[in-house]
């Protein structure tokens, strides 16, 4: 992943690893332990914090070599006793899960992952782009500017989906919006590999209940990439009303009880007495995103095909969002 520039400067000290596959297919056998060599941390000038979620603390930071402004993702190190090992598993996926969707202008870049050799705290070493979509753009928009901004949002689905990958926690806060307004996915903290069709996953609802899939909900493990989509149903559905669509104060169970009866009931209603003015493409487009049976959802190939997505864009929604921020 790195180019040979990066793997030519001074290294940081290697980590011994047992090796274990990850997204929890079988172990490597033999006693072979696995030698990492990452980059040194001290190439990089910490500035502030930028965010903090339950898979690591993002910072911004600065490339001593270059100057250029950088965000680098803390994963789980030692402390200051130097009790607990970097999370390498942890470190394995979401490095390879974001590798994998490189080159997609709508994901952010992974660049390096480096080491703190005083702490053993790693770090993904990635592209700074800005805030989020729930700090941003916090308020309703038309269905003109929401289409412009799911597009590039369901394209990336297809690039991770195309390259094995289900993000897993896609929502607004894992959304950043650049200084000319596109829009990133990033944190893949949650991500995994594609598993085969029926084998299980570790963990059933590793993302954010407003936006988790009903299959989820139910404890199925052997989801899909659909679960992606769902998310992107709900976003698609927040963008256009400026609320959460569903959860409130719910818990699993009851969210799940709400959706398996009163989901048509709920689509109606937002169709007819909450967003009357929204197209009839839009209606198929975010209904079939909100499938509740994951056969039925639209694909992120499908929903790109459909006439919503398929319409020239008009020239106000180029380049970038920028008559958003006016």
């Amino acid at each position: 992943m790195a180019s040979s520039a990066v793997a030519s400067r001074k290294r940081a000290a290697p980590y011994d690893l047992e090796p274990r596959a990850c997204c929890g297919s079988s172990p490597a056998s033999g006693p072979k332990r696995r030698r990492y060599n990452f980059g040194s941390a001290d190439d990089y000038e910490r500035l502030d914090v930028v965010g903090q979620g339950a898979f690591g603390v993002v910072l911004r930071a600065r490339d001593r070599r270059t100057g250029k402004v950088v965000a680098l993702k803390r994963l789980i190190g030692a402390d200051e006793g130097g009790r607990f090992a970097p999370d390498f598993d942890a470190l394995r996926v979401e490095a390879a899960c974001q590798h994998a969707c490189r080159g997609h202008p709508n994901i952010v870049q992974i660049k390096d992952v480096v080491a703190d050799a005083k702490t053993g705290d790693l770090f993904l070493v990635l592209e700074f782009v800005g805030g989020s979509l729930r700090d941003e753009f916090p308020r309703a928009h038309p269905e003109d500017i929401v289409r412009a901004m799911m597009r590039p949002l369901v394209d990336a689905a297809k690039k991770m989906h195309a390259s094995r990958v289900i993000h897993r926690d896609i929502k607004p806060e894992n959304i950043l919006v650049s200084f000319s307004g596109q829009l990133k996915i990033c944190d893949f903290g949650a991500a995994t590999l594609m598993k085969p069709a029926g084998k299980p996953y570790d963990l059933c609802r590793p993302g954010t209940l407003p936006y988790t899939s009903p299959e989820q909900l139910a404890g199925n493990r052997c989801y899909g990439p659909a679960v992606d989509m769902w998310a992107l149903g709900c976003i698609m559905g927040e963008l256009l009303t400026g609320a959460p669509l569903f959860g409130g104060d719910m818990t699993e169970e009851e969210l799940l009880a709400d959706l398996s009866a009163n989901l048509d009931d709920q689509l109606n209603e937002l169709f007819y007495d909450v967003l009357p003015e929204l197209s009839p493409a839009a209606r198929e487009v975010l209904s079939g995103l909100l499938a509740f049976d994951p056969e039925k959802r639209l694909t992120a190939s499908e929903a790109l095909e459909h006439r919503w997505f398929a319409e020239e864009p008009k020239k106000a929604e180029f380049p970038g969002f920028v008559p958003l921020f006016g």
